[in-house]
């Protein structure tokens, strides 16, 4: 019989949680596993806004080295005795007229840029860049506008050039200018050509106007490689020279 109260005894003193217990613990784990939720959903948030920042960045810096490589190469020509030889302009009546001096825009920031440059006997401009659409388009010619970014993956919300012109002090002429702007006012000058290209984009994420928290914008200063001759006597514009 003592035996047995002992057994009895050691069964009445084993005793399991309480309900009060038991909800503690569950609220417990249940505000660990939240935050381990909420703290993977950031991660997750976190990687996939920086491979849309990666895309964003590689997509711009393919697209502005597009546009720089051909903007750098405004104004040249490669056939024999066409250079700027004589000094001939596109409209100008004597000498050898030079078809791809004229590049756009000249003064002012502009979202579009025309340029031309000889490329082949098919290719020879006029080349202009574009934004449409949240999209940077180019135009060869006479031909169709091409996409040059993934308007699917990408929404161009800005492009600009800026044109960075350094003009020269007059080249001397033989003969001096008549007027009273005074005797080298229609000497020409030779213009350095430049541009400053910005172009800003952001993911398009499934939004139509992209996500604003992926934007970047990139820069470029380009040199173009062909300087300017600029005409500047009015009364004979085709002239470099005063005759």
């Amino acid at each position: 019989m003592p035996r047995l109260n002992v057994v009895s005894r050691s069964r009445a003193t084993q005793r399991g949680l309480s309900l009060v217990e038991l909800m503690v613990g569950i609220t417990v784990g249940l505000f660990v596993v939240a935050a381990a939720s909420m703290l993977m959903a950031n991660q997750l948030t976190d990687n996939r806004r920086l491979l849309l920042e990666t895309q964003v960045q590689q997509d711009l810096r393919a697209t502005l080295d597009i546009v720089v490589r051909q903007l750098r190469r405004s104004g040249s020509e490669i056939r024999s005795g066409a250079g700027q030889g004589l000094l001939a302009s596109e409209t100008g009546t004597g000498g050898v007229p030079q078809y791809y001096t004229d590049v756009a825009p000249t003064t002012a920031a502009a979202n579009s840029a025309s340029i031309r440059f000889y490329l082949d006997v098919a290719n020879q401009g006029p080349f202009i860049y574009q934004l449409n659409g949240g999209i940077v388009q180019v135009k060869y010619g006479g031909g169709s506008w091409q996409d040059l970014t993934d308007g699917n993956t990408m929404v161009v919300t800005a492009l600009q050039f800026t044109p960075l012109n350094v003009e020269s002090a007059p080249l001397p002429c033989a003969k001096t200018c008549t007027g009273a702007a005074g005797p080298t006012a229609c000497w020409p000058t030779v213009v350095q050509r430049s541009f400053l290209v910005s172009i800003t984009a952001r993911a398009k994420n499934g939004l139509s106007g992209g996500d604003p928290n992926t934007e970047r914008t990139m820069q470029a200063a380009v040199r173009l490689r062909n300087d300017f001759v600029n005409f500047r006597d009015t009364a004979n514009p085709n002239l470099a020279c005063p005759a």
